[in-house]
Parts: structure tokens; C-alpha cells; sequence
């Protein structure tokens, strides 16, 4: 069993800066870890992973603006978010997956990012 707990989020202005960190209470070595956001309305959607080995992914929409990284020793996952714009907006998830048995899924309970104009 894995917890994820996520913070950092909040309300920043258009053109800011958040990072957002994901803890967890279980060894983390052997799962990719990701970010997830949903807005109001909409489909809860992949922002970024990283799996094991290091090797990273991106939706289009934040590509070159945020940034994803894992400190393993730290069982942590963190997000670097820069020139956030309004539709960043969302509830922002952190997700586990085991590499190996996908059953393996765990998820934080979210915390809100807000950009205004």
C-alpha cells in the first residue's frame, strides 16, 4: 500500500511558478510516478510521468513550461510549473503505478492550482 500526499499548490498569476510535490509512505523505486489535473466540468487528464529509469513524458499543452522529476531516496515526486496561464487551472493529482502489476495504482487526494488572469 502506498499513500500520496500532494502540496504546494495555490493561487498564482498568469506568467508564475509553482512547484508541486508529491510524498509518499511507500517505497517508490519500482512505479511510474505522474501528474494528473481536472478542471471543473472536464476529464481528468495526464500532465506528466516518469517512469523508473528516469525517462520522462508530457502532455502537449505543458511541454517546455512544466517539468517532472522523482528523488526515489526520498520516495518523493515533484512538479515544476512555469509560465502557468489560466488554463492550467485544475485539481492536480499525483499517481503511482506499479512497472510491473499495473493493479498497483494508488492516488493522492489532489490539491488545487489556480491561475489567474
Amino acid at each position: 500500500q502506498v499513500q500520496l500526499v500532494e502540496s504546494g499548490g495555490g493561487l498564482v498569476q498568469a506568467g508564475g511558478s509553482l512547484r508541486l510535490s508529491c510524498a509518499a509512505s511507500g517505497i517508490i523505486f519500482s512505479f511510474t510516478m505522474g501528474w494528473y489535473r481536472q478542471a471543473p466540468g472536464k476529464q481528468r487528464e495526464l500532465v506528466a510521468t516518469i517512469i523508473s529509469g528516469g525517462s520522462t513524458k508530457y502532455a502537449d499543452s505543458v511541454k517546455g513550461r512544466f517539468t517532472i522529476s522523482r528523488d526515489n531516496a526520498k520516495n518523493a515526486v515533484y512538479l515544476q510549473m512555469n509560465s502557468l496561464k489560466p488554463e492550467d487551472t485544475a485539481v492536480y493529482y499525483c499517481n503511482a503505478k506499479h512497472e510491473r502489476y499495473a493493479s498497483y495504482e494508488y492516488w493522492g487526494q489532489g490539491t488545487q492550482v489556480t491561475v489567474s488572469a
